[in-house]
């Protein structure tokens, strides 16, 4: 009987697979905000984008999907902005799967989305594009934009995005 136990655990040790999970790649590994942003409130978004323009609020529209590199990366500042301006505005992060074959109207998120990952669009409390651009973003040029919308000043404060290991990063203010 030890022996056969003894043969079950040997086999088992031999056969486990290492966990594979990387920014770098484009596998998917999971939902990216909790793996690599450390924020897994993100998603589902707390509000829709129809209510946040009944609302006039500031809203962060993020498109995105859990197998992208670049949508990996951008996960981290996205955080961050949930982090900095969490009542302030309506942080709406997207995967964009179940947008791939719809066009709507312009309350809804995919009339804003141009096909490319990772996209994020800044609209102001009228509903009107005060930015929008592909690819990774810096963090200091989505506060400053939403600095401006929100009428404060945030010209001292510096922000990065800092890993501190293989898979999570955190948000740090410049001295």
């Amino acid at each position: 009987m030890k022996l056969f136990q003894l043969i079950l655990i040997l086999l088992i040790l031999s056969t486990s697979y290492p966990a594979n999970a990387s920014r770098d790649t484009n596998s998917y590994d999971g939902n990216i905000f909790p793996i690599y942003a450390g924020n897994g409130a993100i998603v589902p978004p707390q509000t829709t984008l129809e209510e946040s323009l009944k609302n006039q609020r500031v809203s962060v529209l993020f498109f995105y999907l859990d197998d992208s590199s670049d949508s990996k990366a951008m996960a981290p500042v996205i955080s961050g902005l949930d982090l900095i301006w969490r009542n302030n505005i309506d942080l709406i992060a997207l995967t964009t799967d179940e947008l791939q074959s719809d066009k709507s109207k312009s309350n809804q998120p995919n009339y804003y989305w141009n096909g490319l990952i990772p996209q994020t669009i800044i609209l102001d409390s009228k509903g009107e594009v005060r930015f929008d651009m592909n690819g990774m973003v810096n963090i200091d040029d989505l506060n400053k934009i939403i600095g401006e919308l929100k009428g404060i000043d945030i010209s001292d404060s510096k922000f990065s995005v800092e890993s501190f290991n293989e898979y999570n990063s955190i948000i740090s203010e410049k001295k």
